[in-house]
């Protein structure tokens, strides 16, 4: 039942925790909670699963003030039909038709997720209905699958399996995938050299697609929207996968909502430019489809299978050579934007003479691809918000990262809540810290410094990097910077320490698309920079160095 109540309230356990304490100091209650102690009230188990022991009185009266109901009750199980109802009316509301169709109404207040892991909130129930329709299956159907599998998951088999995933070094993905796929004349893996190592990534790529120095929002950038429609739908084994993901993720609480994404139709990049189309797709269907690659494929590799082909079915039916990878409006081309942020320092006593502060993510467990790899950051999906045809530009995601990931602005977090906002990046909405960023032109800068299409599961990656030139930002906020729930923990490195730096582009904890944002940043700032900057020099392979003119993918 305490779970339950916590979920009508539309909080996460560590919400509610914070809300806890809060509600305690104001009331002069000494109880206190966690959201790890909370877990375990709501399984009903302590460490090592061993039953609970008798709660703290204080802790007791603490629960029973906020919720106005005896302590036995709130740790009781919800058996009763009226809950059931309570729960079920909640997943038939997020899931019907008249609320997919509403991204900006209060609707979304009279919802519940139709999963409550014990860390976090995971909103799956659009997600079920989709799929239910995606298989052709009656309603209900996903759902009811899916909490079967969940029935039979152990937790502990599914973290052994995510600390098997962790030890597959970024660089043996790279290797097997370009096993698998071989060779396309005119496309390369991006592969460089920084002085002490040979780098090779999974993201193909060509020359004409790098060095691109093409600055966002100033009529460089010209995605369009497309009505054309898009390939790729899921069947048989794929329908088994997507149920298997769905139910894995909300073990693990991975957070999963339907919102659209951009598909990438056509792409034509090159001299100081970025055009093609895109076309729209829900989320739920790159789910169930593409996302599945990666989780095969390491699994196939942590487990010591050879992965070739026939031994990876799902890669043999959605991306089973380099001619579809390239195919882009015959399958489903999802993929995001990803930013090697560099902030001006002043000089300073202990730290040296003045530099860039480089920002260095470590994924966390809640996000759905790349968990626990190292990443740059911002880093997201390339999705609209609430101008599907505006939002294509690439510099509207940059920003919404920004604010989202680096500077506390939730409203923005499309995994969170649905916004009610008409233009959530109009100026007079943007947080302090982007406020004066966007004051004048000359405080900051952004441009796309590559392209490339990942081999992992087939997504667009735009490489880009945001330059913020005035040191006064670091003295006014400086310490307001902070990852949020995306990222487990964040690094600065500076731009001076080419042997810190050096160690940083070595570690096989990155993920591919990230390692490609930084070294493609790297040798950006080493082109621009004057004396803050003191970086390894980061060559590309033969094929991949020479500047060329517009080219796209035939």
């Amino acid at each position: 039942m305490l779970e339950l109540k916590i979920r009508e309230r539309r909080q996460t356990l560590q919400e509610f925790a914070e809300f806890a304490e809060a509600f305690a100091r104001d009331h002069n209650e000494p109880g206190t909670l966690s959201a790890r102690h909370l877990q375990r009230l709501a399984a009903g188990r302590g460490p090592n699963g061993r039953p609970l022991g008798r709660l703290r009185p204080s802790t007791a009266r603490l629960l029973e003030r906020i919720f106005s109901l005896r302590i036995d009750e709130l740790l009781a199980a919800p058996t009763s039909p009226s809950d059931d109802a309570t729960v079920r009316e909640h997943e038939q509301a997020a899931a019907s038709p008249s609320m997919l169709g509403q991204l900006g109404t209060s609707h979304r207040d009279s919802t519940t997720p139709a999963v409550q892991t014990p860390e976090t909130r995971v909103d799956m129930a659009k997600s079920f209905a989709w799929l239910d329709e995606f298989a052709g299956w009656t309603p209900e159907t996903t759902r009811r699958r899916v909490m079967s599998q969940l029935g039979k998951l152990n937790t502990d088999d599914l973290l052994t399996r995510h600390a098997r995933r962790d030890r597959v070094r970024r660089s043996e993905i790279a290797r097997v995938l370009s096993d698998y796929y071989g060779h396309e004349p005119g496309y390369e893996l991006y592969r460089v050299n920084d002085g002490r190592r040979d780098i090779t990534t999974s993201l193909l790529t060509r020359h004409d697609w790098l060095d691109l120095a093409c600055p966002l929002g100033q009529g460089h950038d010209h995605l369009s929207l497309s009505t054309a429609p898009g390939g790729s739908r899921a069947s048989g084994s794929g329908v088994d996968h997507a149920v298997r993901r769905l139910a894995e993720a909300a073990a693990l609480g991975v957070r999963v909502a339907n919102a659209p994404l951009y598909r990438l139709l056509d792409i034509d990049v090159g001299g100081g430019t970025i055009a093609g189309s895109a076309g729209l797709a829900p989320f739920a269907e790159y789910a169930a489809t593409l996302d599945v690659l990666e989780k095969e494929l390491i699994d196939s590799i942590s487990e010591g299978t050879s992965p070739q082909p026939a031994a990876l079915p799902l890669r043999d039916r959605y991306l089973p050579d380099l001619a579809s990878v390239l195919d882009l409006s015959s399958r489903l081309c999802a993929g995001g934007i990803l930013a090697l942020c560099a902030i001006a320092r002043p000089a300073d006593p202990y730290r040296g003479n003045r530099d860039y502060a480089l920002l260095i993510q470590q994924r966390s467990d809640h996000v759905l691809n790349a968990a626990r790899r190292l990443s740059v950051i911002p880093k997201g999906f390339h999705q609209p918000m609430t101008d599907v045809h505006a939002d294509a530009q690439l510099r509207t995601t940059l920003l919404r990262e920004m604010e989202e990931e680096l500077f506390g602005r939730t409203e923005v977090d499309n995994t969170m809540d649905v916004s009610r906002a008409a233009a959530p990046l109009h100026p007079g909405r943007f947080s302090a810290p982007m406020q004066w960023l966007t004051e004048r032109p000359d405080r900051m800068r952004m441009e796309c410094t590559g392209f490339g299409l990942n081999l992992v599961s087939g997504n667009f990656e735009f490489a880009c990097l945001i330059v913020i030139d005035d040191e006064e930002f670091w003295d006014r906020y400086g310490g307001q910077v902070e990852a949020n729930w995306e990222a487990s923990g964040l690094r600065l490195y500076s731009t001076l320490d080419d042997q810190l730096v050096g160690e940083l582009i070595a570690d096989e904890s990155w993920s591919n698309e990230g390692v490609f944002a930084l070294l493609q940043g790297i040798r950006r700032l080493r082109e621009v920079g004057d004396d803050r900057v003191s970086l390894p020099a980061v060559e590309p392979s033969p094929g991949l160095s020479r500047r060329c003119g517009i080219g796209g993918v035939p």
